[in-house]
């Protein structure tokens, strides 16, 4: 992790917050307390800023500066709102297509996934803040550049932003081993969202349980799951031949 995402030490936290710095996430020395961190708490509750105890020896490992017991994780992607991302589409006269990823924790991963989006036509993405990659230098590099320029539409839950992607009319389909369609059976045409899980935990039963259909990429071998990033490039690329059939 850069040097240039984080911030360290309770007063510098404090006036990054309050200056509109694209704090991703606050670390906190377990225990922790004081005027200070209860003021980071505060300001953390208001902005939505999600933030985590940890043991200090985890915030020793991310930096020698001295952080007083407190780090924040800064981003260099701005988050977009996605109800202003799918009306914009609606407005360009475009077909609204969102890529929601959950649980997808793996920086590389997530990076590679925006190129992806941006290379296939995807108007943005919509990740939760918990429970995912971070947004930082890395994941920027890992796209090669993509995060900077699709949209990024953070939620504290991924539910929230697929309940406000169907009210605007898009449909959920979640890319699942469990899905009884194969995806090129799978109704691509409309407005979308697309929602990928990593290997590991998946999508989580109640985002599933959101899709309007479970769709699986056929597969010859003997391994039973594709990298994430790599069914999202299938995905989107099957979406983007679709539209254009």
């Amino acid at each position: 992790m850069a040097d240039k995402d984080l911030v360290c030490g309770v007063w510098p936290v404090i006036e990054a917050i309050r200056a509109g710095k694209n704090v991703e996430k606050i670390l906190l020395r377990r225990e922790a307390g004081g005027d200070g961190i209860r003021e980071i708490r505060s300001l953390a509750l208001d902005r939505g800023i999600p933030w985590q105890p940890v043991p200090v020896e985890k915030l020793d490992r991310l930096t020698r500066t001295e952080h007083q017991g407190v780090i924040a994780l800064l981003s260099p992607v701005e988050e977009q709102d996605l109800d202003e991302v799918i009306s914009m589409a609606y407005e360009r006269g475009e077909t609204p297509l969102i890529v929601a990823l959950d649980n997808v924790t793996d920086v590389r991963n997530l990076g590679a996934i925006a190129r992806s989006a941006e290379c296939f036509g995807a108007h943005g993405l919509l990740v939760p803040k918990q429970n995912t990659a971070r947004l930082g230098s890395d994941a920027v590099k890992s796209s090669a550049g993509a995060l900077l320029r699709k949209p990024v539409c953070r939620m504290s839950r991924l539910s929230d932003g697929l309940h406000r992607a169907r009210a605007h009319g898009l449909r959920i389909i979640a890319l699942s081993e469990r899905g009884t369609a194969e995806l090129r059976q799978a109704d691509l045409a409309g407005p979308l969202v697309v929602v990928l899980g990593a290997e590991g935990e998946g999508i989580s039963e109640s985002v599933l349980r959101m899709a309007d259909e479970l769709v699986r990429i056929p597969m010859a071998g003997d391994i039973g799951s594709l990298n994430v990033s790599v069914a999202a490039g299938v995905a989107l690329h099957e979406v983007l031949l679709r539209r254009r059939g």
